[in-house]
């Protein structure tokens, strides 16, 4: 099943998408990790094309992992995280396709791209083993774990470099999990202005989802609609030679197979 979150002048509907035509779900037939306050009923919303989306989930948590892909961590230089790097993402940052990117240049000046596969849980997770942890994987989306660099490294954590507002698009939808019947071969990529920049697959992470999902759930209980980043592979502008940054007016397509390609451009705040 393909979730989508769609926009209409009485609020937000959830649909499933099937062959390019959305069909839209009674507010109480919306699976929980998707729902929410606010949904409106159900009416008829013709066909994706012209349907305004929204982040296909309002997350309570954004867990995200940094240094999780091999080829990353080649391009860095950094060690191997001899245990998941977890880090937070402010839910306030989610934005959905189309949903521009807003960079304040007061604030940043070299921000980043990082196109990441994204686990949506389903059912409440403590504790969890990791052999049982894809049993509570509602679905996945595609996720484009935006970074201030100059902020994330100055600041010695990296929280606030990763949380500006819009920092954290989601989207076009949500796959449900048995459509992704292996996290751990799933191709990923980026494009800037039409530019290949990330090209990999999470065949090249350290920690695949079962294992992330497993030792998270040790240290802190993930709810339904909480949201968890796996980590980005090779590819992104800071670690270029020279270093690459966004600037007004890209447009940013982060891509996973079997799930869609998520669109956003980016704008620059006045001073």
């Amino acid at each position: 099943m393909r979730y989508v979150r769609v926009s209409t002048d009485d609020g937000p509907v959830v649909a499933v998408e099937r062959d390019g035509v959305l069909e839209p779900l009674d507010p109480g037939s919306v699976p929980d990790p998707l729902g929410g306050a606010g949904l409106a009923a159900a009416r008829d919303l013709g066909g994706l094309d012209g349907a305004r989306l929204l982040a296909p989930v309002t997350p309570g948590k954004v867990v995200a992992i940094g240094l999780n892909y091999k080829d990353h961590i080649a391009e860095t230089g950094l060690a191997t995280p001899e245990r998941p790097l977890i880090f937070a993402k402010f839910p306030s940052s989610v934005i959905g396709p189309g949903e521009a990117i807003r960079v304040d240049p007061d604030v940043t000046e070299r921000v980043d791209w990082e196109v990441e596969l994204t686990a949506i849980v389903g059912r409440r997770m403590s504790r969890v083993a990791e052999s049982e942890a894809l049993d509570y994987v509602f679905g996945y989306t595609v996720g484009n774990d935006v970074s201030a660099r100059d902020v994330q490294f100055s600041d010695g954590q990296w929280v606030r470099g990763k949380s500006l507002d819009t920092f954290c698009p989601l989207g076009p939808c949500v796959v449900s999990a048995d459509e992704i019947p292996d996290p751990q071969d799933v191709p990923l990529s980026t494009r800037v202005n039409g530019e290949t920049v990330q090209d990999s697959s999470t065949a090249e992470m350290i920690f695949g989802v079962a294992e992330l999902l497993a030792y998270c759930s040790r240290s802190f209980v993930l709810e339904p609609s909480d949201v968890l980043m796996t980590g980005t592979p090779w590819g992104c502008g800071e670690f270029m030679d020279p270093k690459r940054s966004l600037a007004d007016g890209d447009v940013v397509e982060v891509e996973a197979a079997g799930i869609g390609l998520l669109r956003n451009p980016v704008r620059f705040l006045d001073s």
